[in-house]
Formats: C-alpha cells, sequence, structure tokens
C-alpha cells in the first residue's frame, strides 16, 4: 500500500476571484483558474495544493475536506463502512483527472478519498 498522505484540501468560499487573492497575497500561493469546472486549484510551491469551492449546503464555511491517497476506492470504501464510517458521495470520476468519493467518520468528520489517473 501507498503512503496515505493528504493529497488536497478543499476550502469553501464565497467568491474564489477574492479568495485567490487574499490567499496568493497572504501566503504565496500559485493560483490556477479550471474554467471546464469552474473551480480554482492553488499550490504552495511544494508538495500541498488544494481548491477552493463555492459555498453551498453542503460546502459551509468552516468545513474544510481533506482529500487522503488511495490505490483502491472501492476497497477503502468497504473498509471505511466496515469500520463504522459512512459513504456520502460514492466514486465520483473527475473528467481527465482522477476519482474521488467522500465518507463520513464514525465521529461526524466529512473526509475524501482520491485516486489519480496518473498511475
Amino acid at each position: 500500500m501507498s503512503k496515505r498522505n493528504v493529497v488536497h484540501i478543499e476550502i469553501p468560499v464565497a467568491d474564489s476571484k477574492a479568495s485567490a487573492k487574499f490567499y496568493e497575497s497572504v501566503f504565496g500561493w500559485k493560483m490556477q483558474h479550471m474554467e471546464e469546472f469552474d473551480y480554482t486549484m492553488w499550490s504552495d510551491g511544494g508538495e500541498s495544493g488544494g481548491g477552493f469551492v463555492k459555498l453551498d449546503d453542503e460546502n459551509a464555511a468552516g468545513k474544510i475536506l481533506v482529500y487522503i491517497d488511495s490505490d483502491d476506492i472501492e476497497a477503502d470504501l468497504k473498509n471505511i463502512t466496515s469500520g463504522g464510517g459512512t459513504v456520502i458521495k460514492a466514486k465520483t470520476e473527475i473528467p481527465g483527472m482522477g476519482w474521488y468519493a467522500v465518507f463520513e467518520d464514525p465521529s461526524g468528520n466529512r473526509v475524501a478519498i482520491y485516486k489519480s489517473m496518473k498511475r
């Protein structure tokens, strides 16, 4: 099994352009807007990165979503449910990038798993 690193962090925001400007000026993060997804990705220039997701009922302020690397999303989801977690969003493709799923741990925290197509 590969390392189970945190590979992506999503921060809910009201205005992705204003948030990109804020985080870029405060932390020096690099920004890349993806028009096809209406999504802005950020990178610290090293190994950390994530994106800004629009605030809505599912993505409330303060509910930052952490993505953990997965070699096998289906197997991980089975382990999550047998361990007492709940699948919130089944395996979903991000065209040209990879797949992800969202679960809730036994304490109610929402966490995601992600597998890149680049493997």
